[in-house]
C-alpha cells in the first residue's frame, strides 16, 4: 500500500525526491494511518482545487486496502 501511494503521488509532483510516506501502526480500531509528506511547492498539486485530487487519492487507496482487508486513512502533511 505504501508503494501504491508513493507511485501515485510521485507522478503528480515536480520534486519526486521530497515524497515521503510514513506508516503508523494500526490503532485500536485497526486503522492504519499513512502520513504523506511532499515539498511545500508541491502541496497544491497533491491537494488540487477544492481537494479533489486529495479525495481521489484517498478513494484509490481505500479501494486498494479493501482488497487486502485493511482499513486505512491517508493524511497529507
Amino acid at each position: 500500500m505504501k508503494e501504491l501511494l508513493e507511485t501515485i503521488v510521485s507522478e503528480l509532483v515536480e520534486n519526486k525526491d521530497a515524497v515521503e510516506v510514513v506508516v503508523d501502526e494500526p490503532n485500536a480500531e485497526g486503522i492504519v494511518v499513512y502520513h504523506l509528506h511532499v515539498a511545500p511547492d508541491d502541496m497544491g498539486r497533491v491537494i488540487g482545487k477544492q481537494g479533489r485530487i486529495a479525495k481521489a487519492i484517498r478513494v484509490v487507496m481505500c479501494a486498494g486496502a479493501s482488497r487486502v482487508d485493511q482499513k486505512i486513512m491517508v493524511e497529507i502533511d
